[in-house]
Order: structure tokens, then sequence, then C-alpha cells
């Protein structure tokens, strides 16, 4: 289980271990908590044969610098892949990652440039149907309106194994554009 750490206005920071969360609840560095799911790690006996334990929340904030990570989402094809849900953005079928490529929709010879606004997720045979097309010049409309993720957006690109409470708040922040909620 990883914990999502947040900052003190809310924004989320980081991904953490739950070892990493223990320490900063053990630190007294826990501000608040949200969110229903959990864990309790347990430790040693007293000598009444009583033992210690820790409940972690799987959503903490932390006292900290608060910075905007909104624009900083590296765009690779794993995380591509993932904002269009393994989908052609072409033909609407669903593909393995090792079965998809990444489509300028403006190409890259005509000047298109590499970024989350101008590329789609395509199976090879779309992608070279298109070729150095436009959607529109290849008669092969996309199905979904490319966007750059936010913050929020990239946490879910970020993490295979989101708890729902932690997919709650997230999604709570997305953009409207896409429906993100289908999960692998």
């Amino acid at each position: 289980m990883l914990v999502l750490r947040l900052n003190k206005a809310g924004m989320p920071l980081e991904w953490i271990d739950v070892e990493q969360a223990a320490k900063l609840y053990s630190q007294d560095k826990v501000l608040f908590e949200l969110g229903s799911d959990g864990i309790t790690l347990k430790g040693g006996w007293n000598h009444q044969g009583l033992q210690s334990q820790l409940t972690l929340s799987s959503i903490i904030a932390c006292d900290g610098k608060v910075t905007d990570l909104s624009g900083k989402v590296a765009l690779t094809n794993r995380y591509l892949f993932r904002r269009d849900s393994y989908l052609c953005m072409y033909c609407g079928q669903t593909f393995t990652p090792k079965q998809l490529t990444r489509d300028h929709i403006i190409p890259r010879s005509r000047g298109g440039k590499d970024v989350w606004t101008n590329v789609a997720t395509a199976c090879q045979r779309c992608n070279h149907a298109k070729g150095a097309k436009t959607p529109e010049e290849a008669n092969m409309p996309l199905l979904a309106v490319p966007f750059r993720p936010n913050v929020y957006e990239r946490f879910y690109l970020m993490n295979r194994r989101i708890l729902a409470d932690q997919m709650a708040f997230l999604e709570g922040h997305f953009s409207h554009q896409r429906n993100w909620t289908c999960h692998e």
C-alpha cells in the first residue's frame, strides 16, 4: 500500500510507502488525514503484555512548502497510454501497451510538437494508416480531445494501485474532458 502525501494546502506531493508514513506520524508531522482506508501497524509488546500499534490513513497532509506541480507532468508513453485508458483514439479498441504507439495529431514532420495536447494513443494499424496526415486529412476523427493532465491526474497516472478513497480524492479534482474512471 502507498500513502498519498499532501501538503498543508491539500495538494498532492508524493506517494510514500508505509514506513515513510509511520515515520511522519511518529515525528508528529501529520497535520490532518483524509480518506477512510488505512493500515494498522503492530509493534512490540510492553511488560504488561500490550502490543503497540499505529493506524495510518491512506491520505495524509504534512507541514511543508506549498508547491505548484500543475504543469510538471512528464510526457511518457506509459502516462499517455494510461491517460487514454489504453484505447486507440482512432478506432476505439483497447490494446496492451506493447500494441500502442504515440501519435502526433499534427505530425512532427509538419511542425507538430511533442506535447500533451498534440499526442494521442493509437494502435499500430491506425498510426500507420494515418501516417503524416492530420486526422481530418486521413478521415480518422479523434474519439477524445487530448489534454495535459493536472497535478491530481498526474498522481493517478503515477500509481497503478490506488485505493478507493485515494481515487475518490483525486477524481474530485480531475479535468472533466475525459472519463478517467476506467481502471485496469
